[in-house]
């Protein structure tokens, strides 16, 4: 009977999805307790679900969703008037269903479960009911078609089936029928098989056909598959990751061009197969919001206050491993926010605001990263009181307290241990959450961040990834060894020359920092960290700047190699106790480099701290600074052809490639190269200037400029340096596409123009 256990895991899936859809319409319809929509999508999922368990014989499960069926039968007859105890009942008729699929899951059976009471309350609610002892047999046939309604497919009966397939003849069906008439509890089904007129062999390939007419009759494209099984297609896709990153390093000592050129395009299909892999992953932040409008109200009843809430960005894509994370911190923010945050609706009233608080969830996608906000309409978070309580419960010292800022005070609520409850009540108040709330977050690569003001409610932001298991990252270079930093902490890099370094590295309050436009950098020696012999002093320094939570510090390194997608591999329980490794991963050479937390090193070298303490002191330079700070910005330099040295601004880079010139390709009269899925145009400084192309060299320096989705490269001779300086640009005489010139680096240096790039790329397209 392994196609009738196929068929029941069919059903558990589609019943739990039907009440998650089921709970989140009742709410809904609370607030719109006239809406007929609401009404026949909440019919349509119980009917469905009791069709289908009674067809399958889960005879308790059918008749606890008949009893709540015959409640909302009457609401939609115009017979009850649907009120707050009526919506109570129903959801607690659908914890009651999804215990009976929970053991039905675990067991095949409803093994011991009880219903009866719930059923009488139900009954009760609307005394007219049928009473639930008086319940026909659930329909055997299964169909999930309502009365009346319309809108839901037409699904064959089972008994038509079985007649079509032969497997019965009609007298033999009705007799079934004349027999269940009498008073006969037993389904159609098991009247015709205890008679013999049909074996279980032809019920089953009923139901199979009745679930296949009613795929077909929703027209619906889609499969489900096995979540294991996508994690082991995920595992290969990774494997294979690390093949091509292998292959491709080998193709830097290679000349063959037929090789080079079937290297290229084994990376195209590699990244064309693993996005494909990643998106199949990928789930709405939906499917965890669906279960929020519950939460919200229950926890309101229970606090006694009235909460709407207001979803924006629920069909945002993320990994399923992520959507797993956040379920957690999700629910304990919002749990937060109502018993803490929103006022109580007396309170509320005096202070000119509306009885019924407001709590709104918003997602969208970011620069490869997911944004989830929280706001309250409430009382906003009272610093002092935060102060007072971590000074009170030893979290810091009083004098340390006077020299934190506002936003520091805020911070201090992901404290362990501090609360701001005025008592300890069964949902908060003990200080256990917040805390773990942050742990969790940064588990996954993610950042949290709070905005409140008092009176006008609290925003939490927070900043994940997409995925974890294929990430881009940085390569870097520190005692000898490689390191990965995940890209999505990275800022900017900084290379200091050793004739500058007396100037530019400075020490205070003992912590080394370096001035990054008018504000005080602190560093950390990622050498001296994990007690590795490092560079001699009066070499260059390269300087990684790094977001840690709200804060960003540098991370000095030997050097600096280029990104690459690296596979993520967690790190053995041996090394898991190391807050600075987030994990492990296979480089090309085939050699492991560890993955670097950057929220671990950070704690490690109490850079969190000493920014703290050192607030103050670059606020102080932060006004004296600020004028000479106008006007400076992060330029690339490199060099192009009779032009010599130039420069673009660094915020016009997407990426630096490098290509063979074997998989160079003509198209429209124009060099194009197939690039993350696009056919990207080529150019040269020169011809945007209007000026002979010249010969192109092997490999190319590509500069890569995205707008709106779309690709540009320009090719240059080669990649200099990246430079911070207070540039003046002098605009006389110039050039078409050059900007002016300026002194960078002490040398005279020509600015190209951008836009030109863009101009002269749309121009082509025109014509």
């Amino acid at each position: 009977m392994d196609d009738l256990q196929e068929i029941i895991g069919e059903f558990l899936i589609e019943s739990n999805e039907l009440l998650d859809q089921f709970e989140g319409d009742l709410v809904a319809l609370e607030m719109d307790a006239h809406s007929s929509e609401l009404l026949a999508r909440i019919f349509r999922a119980i009917h469905t679900i009791k069709g289908s368990g009674g067809t399958l014989g889960f005879s308790r499960l059918a008749a606890l969703a008949h009893a709540g069926e015959n409640v909302l039968s009457r609401i939609r007859d115009g017979d009850v008037l649907f009120r707050p105890e009526i919506a109570t009942c129903l959801l607690q008729m659908a914890d009651g269903l999804h215990q009976a699929l929970s053991e039905i899951d675990k067991s095949g059976t409803e093994g011991g479960l009880e219903f009866s009471s719930l059923c009488d309350r139900l009954a009760a609610i609307c005394p007219a009911a049928s009473p639930v002892d008086d319940v026909p047999a659930p329909s055997p046939e299964g169909a999930s078609v309502a009365p009346g309604d319309e809108l839901q497919p037409t699904v064959p009966l089972i008994g038509e089936l079985l007649v079509h397939a032969g497997g019965v003849h009609a007298e033999q069906l009705q007799g079934a029928l004349r027999v269940q008439s009498e008073g006969d509890p037993r389904k159609l089904c098991e009247v015709m098989l205890a008679e013999g007129t049909v074996k279980a062999e032809a019920v089953v390939d009923a139901l199979q056909a009745q679930r296949q007419a009613g795929v077909e009759a929703q027209n619906n494209n889609t499969i489900r598959v096995d979540v294991g099984l996508l994690d082991k297609l995920m595992n290969r896709v990774g494997e294979l990751v690390l093949a091509r990153n292998q292959i491709l390093q080998f193709t830097s000592t290679q000349q063959d061009t037929k090789f080079l050129s079937t290297a290229q395009r084994l990376n195209l299909i590699t990244t064309e197969l693993q996005e494909g892999v990643m998106k199949t992953r990928m789930q709405p932040i939906g499917t965890v919001w669906n279960k929020l409008p519950r939460a919200v109200r229950d926890i309101a009843l229970g606090c006694g206050k009235q909460v709407e809430i207001e979803m924006a960005g629920a069909d945002t894509e993320l990994d399923k491993t992520i959507i797993e994370a956040i379920k957690g911190p999700l629910t304990h923010i919002i749990r937060n926010s109502i018993d803490h945050g929103i006022e109580a609706p007396e309170l509320r009233l005096a202070c000119g605001k509306r009885a019924v608080g407001m709590l709104n969830l918003r997602a969208s996608h970011e620069g490869g990263q997911v944004i989830i906000e929280i706001a309250d309409d409430g009382g906003g978070i009272q610093t002092e009181l935060v102060k007072q309580k971590a000074i009170a419960f030893g979290k810091i010292k009083a004098e340390e307290a006077e020299r934190l800022t506002e936003r520091e005070l805020l911070d201090l609520v992901f404290l362990p241990g501090v609360s701001t409850a005025e008592k300890v009540t069964k949902l908060s108040g003990r200080g256990v959450g917040m805390d773990v709330v942050k742990t969790n977050i940064e588990k996954i690569g993610g950042t949290i961040e709070l905005k409140s003001k008092p009176e006008h409610g609290t925003t939490i932001r927070i900043k994940i990834p997409l995925t974890l298991a294929i990430i881009p990252a940085l390569i870097v270079i520190s005692g000898g060894e490689r390191f990965a930093i995940p890209q999505a902490s990275l800022v900017e890099l900084v290379r200091v020359e050793a004739d500058s370094q007396e100037r530019r590295l400075e020490m205070v309050h003992g912590t080394p920092v370096y001035r990054l436009r008018g504000s005080l950098l602190p560093l950390v020696f990622l050498n001296r960290l994990l007690k590795m012999p490092g560079r001699a002093a009066e070499e260059s320094v390269s300087i990684v700047v790094l977001q840690a939570g709200d804060r960003q510090f540098g991370l000095v390194v030997d050097d600096i190699n280029d990104t690459e997608e690296i596979v993520v591999k967690p790190l053995s329980k041996q090394f898991k106790a190391l807050a600075c490794f987030a994990g492990a991963t296979i480089m090309g050479d085939g050699r492991v480099a560890l993955i670097l937390d950057v929220m671990g090193l950070a704690q490690m070298s109490r850079v969190v701290r000493e920014k703290r303490e050192g607030s103050q002191l670059t606020e102080s330079h932060s006004e004296a600074s600020s004028n000479s700070a106008e006007g400076q910005n992060s330029w690339l330099l490199f060099r192009a052809g009779l032009r010599g040295r130039m420069a673009i601004p660094l915020s016009a880079v997407a990426r630096l490639e490098e290509f063979s010139s074997s998989v160079i390709e003509y198209s429209a009269g124009r060099n194009v190269i197939q690039y993350r899925g696009q056919i990207m145009p080529l150019y040269t400084v020169a011809e945007v200037i209007g000026a002979p192309p010249p010969e192109l060299s092997d490999p190319l320096q590509v500069i890569v400029h995205s707008t709106d989705g779309a690709s540009i490269g320009l090719i240059v001779d080669e990649i200099l340096d990246i430079a911070e300086e207070h540039v003046a640009i002098e605009n006389s005489s110039r050039p078409q596409a050059i900007c002016g010139s300026a002194v960078i680096q002490q040398c005279v240096t020509d600015v190209f123009d951008m836009a030109a790039l863009q101009q002269h790329a749309r121009s082509e397209v025109r014509a």
